[in-house]
């Protein structure tokens, strides 16, 4: 029997066993944005160090000013190296009244279809796919002695709250950290529940909150309407010129750095079973909205965007009141692609507004952070191992996938450690993360242990 398949072997048969170890860690409420949860925090990061220390691991709680990192290297092996990485706290619960149990008392339930799932908060997001990896580890060294690869573990305690601590972090650990050669993220999702995936680009951010400020107090519209200046009306008709009619964005200079994905990700993405009208249709949907010469597939995963997020002004109270405000203000959010340069976007979207303001007036601006697109080099060879990995263990072909919305630490990896990233993820679109009633299905877990070890094994060929 070849060592992967001993792995393979061995991890089927040591699933209850796995199930209670995950079972313990979501007992623990690790929610990081509330202080009364940081002791919680804090067992749930020495819980992991205890697990990690008895499969072999070295390792070790880093205190920060907010929730520890986990540090743990495992580089016995001969073969390659690997940057894990993950994250161990998770959402509030509320409002608590809509979960069916205990959010932290998991248990596994069966569905009307027999096929059964894991509920709990963390069981998706990130324990649960955290622990695939871990559980894969745990196999080759209890089966074959060793790791096929040189694996360092990184796991984080405040990605759910802004993880403000990690860039620090990994300036201060760059020498140890960049010694691998590639990282792995497990925080994704699979295309289908019998297809797996391999998420090749998540899009950047840019976000803005603009303020109009117009009379010095709020007027009466019978007094002053007509006369003075409407804030509402000023920010809704700059708003309103955010797009053309063919959807396009029309700051200046906004696709700059835009580029178009490789002529291998297109074909795939053209074979996979989606259509518009299915996608859009399960949130009440008909019609694409933005370019009109794209694809879906494109808009969400290729292209940049400009939203508003929110809008406020007035009176919105219950009842009427006719008044003219002083002011009004709106969030704006740009999905960046590409070259696209956060900075740069933001400060055409202040000058855009500005232009679009009456003299007496002016705008306010508050920024809410921003980061730049990843795209990831699918011709690489570490992506067609991994993916022939997934395809001979779901027994169906892997898919190169687009990510529309964006996970900071995959760019930080990059510019930081010179690390490309593997995100391979095992959650499905179902599995209600950051809501009620969190579920990571069993089929996921099980079949997600296998597709590490195989993955691992994979990457050791190099």
């Amino acid at each position: 029997m070849s060592a992967l398949a001993s792995v393979l072997d061995h991890l089927d048969n040591d699933t209850d066993a796995a199930i209670e170890r995950l079972f313990e860690l979501l007992r623990i409420p690790s929610i990081s944005t509330d202080p009364a949860f940081a002791a919680d925090c804090a067992r749930t990061a020495d819980w992991l160090v205890k697990d990690l220390e008895t499969i072999g691991f070295k390792a070790q709680a880093h205190q920060t000013a907010g929730h520890p990192i986990i540090l743990a290297e495992d580089h016995d092996s001969a073969g390659p190296h690997v940057l894990f990485y993950g994250h161990y706290d998770v959402q509030p619960v509320d409002p608590l009244s809509l979960w069916d149990r205990d959010p932290f008392d998991p248990a596994v339930t069966a569905r009307e279809d027999g096929t059964r799932q894991i509920c709990g908060r963390g069981a998706s997001d990130d324990k649960g796919q955290v622990m695939t990896f871990i559980e894969a580890c745990r196999a080759w060294k209890r089966a074959a002695g060793r790791l096929p690869c040189k694996v360092t573990i990184l796991l984080e305690g405040e990605e759910e709250s802004g993880g403000a601590h990690l860039p620090g972090f990994l300036d201060a650990h760059k020498e140890r950290l960049s010694k691998a050669g590639i990282a792995l993220v497990c925080d994704t999702s699979m295309w289908s529940p019998d297809t797996p995936a391999i998420t090749t680009s998540l899009r950047g951010m840019a976000s803005e909150e603009v303020i109009i400020h117009a009379a010095s107090r709020d007027l009466h519209s019978g007094y002053y309407g007509g006369a003075a200046a409407n804030p509402i009306a000023i920010l809704a008709r700059a708003l309103g010129q955010l797009h053309d009619g063919e959807g396009r964005v029309t700051l200046e200079g906004f696709y700059d750095g835009v580029s178009e994905p490789s002529d291998q990700v297109k074909e795939q993405w053209q074979s996979l079973d989606f259509t518009a009208e299915e996608f859009l249709g399960e949130v009440g949907l008909k019609h694409p909205a933005g370019e009109t010469d794209r694809s879906c597939l494109e808009l969400v995963w290729s292209r940049p965007t400009a939203e508003i997020n929110g809008i406020t002004g007035g009176y919105t109270g219950v009842g009427f009141k006719t008044v003219i405000p002083a002011q009004a203000s709106a969030k704006v959010s740009f999905r960046l692609v590409g070259e696209q340069d956060p900075k740069a976007v933001s400060k055409a979207f202040r000058a855009f507004i500005n232009a679009r303001i009456p003299p007496d007036c002016r705008a306010e601006f508050i920024e809410h952070g921003g980061s730049p697109a990843v795209t990831m080099p699918v011709e690489a060879p570490p992506f067609a191992r991994a993916r022939q990995a997934l395809s001979d263990e779901w027994e169906t072909d892997a898919v190169f996938v687009g990510g529309g919305g964006s996970i900071p630490v995959v760019g930080e990896f990059k510019r930081k450690l010179g690390l490309d990233a593997l995100l391979i993820g095992f959650a499905l679109d179902d599995d209600r993360i950051h809501s009620p009633n969190e579920k990571y299905d069993l089929r996921s877990f099980d079949k997600g242990r296998r597709s590490w070890a195989r993955v691992l094994a994979a990457l050791a060929e190099a």
